[in-house]
């Protein structure tokens, strides 16, 4: 495929991997976003994005071939744009407003022939109720007759690294043969593996169906963590003797509840249109609200493990390890570990968290035997990689949310 001129909108945990893939690939691309900071830590080859290296940036600046901007004229003349801002919710309600702001950005500078692609997570009818109007009315172009339109729902896993991304196989949609056939052929230029989607309906569903499957596993694991507890069962042991069936069973583990974007939003999303479509879903209604609990019920099994214990809660400190949403990566967003932390705080408990990825909210980088030993309780609700377990024996009480402590005397599992 020969080279391009490309625009990413948005360079964020989505947008800057896919900016870096295109770079790799030989494209010339411009990475535009709204947030000044943003721009100027890229500029200055600074990533903030776990799976981008500094080191990958730098040479992307280097080659020539990528641009970071916040003018919205540098965006003239792309051949392929892609859409790769953040989908909130208000209120359990989908926010398309940043979703429309780009494409209104894009659609100024729209010429027959060029490629848009949405990439951001939506409900089923976005790309051509929402994207494909507000290309439209600004450009006088039509979607399908004069440019070309597509989704292809982005599709990571934080953490794992930049290369695990080509690897991903990455679905594809158009709005016609065209439209579809274009998005393929610029995303085989990107990954190994491009799939096809019937229809953009199709694609945009799967892609939540996706994050909801996940949602519903991961609070059915919690509410079974709950259930153990009370019958006395350790559920680590229970699931790993399920996980040994060869079939008809997929391990998933419980913890302080199912964090980052995707899947309390997405799964926002997908309630929210199948309640508007008049088809709501009790099961996975269910699931959210199982997840969205589950903090409260983690800091309410460590008030009730300290005062059956014999502490005069909320007398002493607890530490929290932990504060992004997974381990070993730098993203905060709907941190259940934080969520635990602030339900604690609001009990009486004085918190100290503790994790070297989130300093921005002022978190302690590392634990120390000090901490440990003054603490009334130590939470551990996100196993980051350098989590030292033996220093963890000399706390006077463990509260191991995630399974990764060896069982002891002084060691509670969820």
């Amino acid at each position: 495929m020969k080279p391009r001129r490309v625009a990413v909108v948005g360079q964020g945990f989505v947008g800057l991997p896919a900016a870096m893939l295109a770079v790799r690939a030989g494209h010339s691309v411009v990475g535009f976003d709204t947030d000044p900071d943003r721009i100027l830590r890229l500029e200055h080859g600074d990533s903030y994005v776990a799976d981008v290296s500094s080191v990958r940036l730098r040479e992307a600046l280097r080659s020539g071939r990528y641009l970071p901007t916040s003018d919205p004229d540098a965006l003239e003349g792309f051949d392929v744009a892609l859409i790769t801002v953040p989908t909130p919710t208000i209120d359990e309600r989908p926010d398309l407003s940043c979703v429309e702001a780009a494409a209104k950005t894009l659609a100024v500078h729209l010429r027959p022939r060029c490629l848009v692609i949405l990439e951001s997570t939506t409900y089923p009818g976005t790309t051509t109720d929402v994207v494909a109007p507000a290309l439209e009315v600004s450009s006088g172009l039509t979607a399908g007759r004069d440019f070309r339109l597509g989704y292809a729902p982005e599709r990571l896993n934080p953490g794992t690294g930049f290369d695990s991304v080509v690897h991903l196989p990455k679905v594809a949609a158009g709005i016609d043969a065209e439209s579809l056939g274009a998005v393929v052929e610029f995303w085989c230029g990107l990954v190994d593996t491009v799939v096809p989607a019937p229809d953009i309906r199709t694609a945009e569903f799967a892609k939540l169906a996706e994050n909801a499957f996940r949602l519903l596993n991961i609070s059915f694991v919690n509410e079974l963590a709950r259930d153990a507890a009370a019958l006395g069962v350790s559920v680590w042991a229970a699931l790993d003797l399920a996980a040994t069936k060869p079939y008809g069973f997929m391990a998933f583990r419980p913890g302080a509840g199912a964090g980052g974007h995707c899947l309390p939003a997405d799964t926002a999303y997908l309630t929210w249109c199948l309640r508007t479509a008049g088809h709501p879903s009790p099961l996975i209604e269910a699931a959210a609200q199982i997840n969205q609990n589950q903090p409260r019920y983690v800091a309410d099994r460590i008030i009730t493990s300290l005062t059956r214990r014999g502490s005069a809660f909320p007398a002493g400190r607890i530490v929290v390890l932990g504060a992004t949403y997974k381990p070993d990566v730098a993203d905060l967003r709907n941190s259940c570990a934080l969520k635990v932390a602030t339900e604690l705080r609001l009990s009486g408990a004085e918190v100290i968290v503790v994790d070297p990825f989130a300093a921005e909210v002022g978190a302690l980088a590392e634990l120390t035997p000090e901490l440990v030993t003054q603490a009334a309780a130590v939470a551990v609700l996100v196993a980051h990689r350098d989590l030292d377990p033996d220093l963890l024996r000399c706390a006077p009480y463990v509260f191991d949310a995630c399974g990764v402590l060896e069982p002891g005397p002084n060691i509670e599992h969820l």
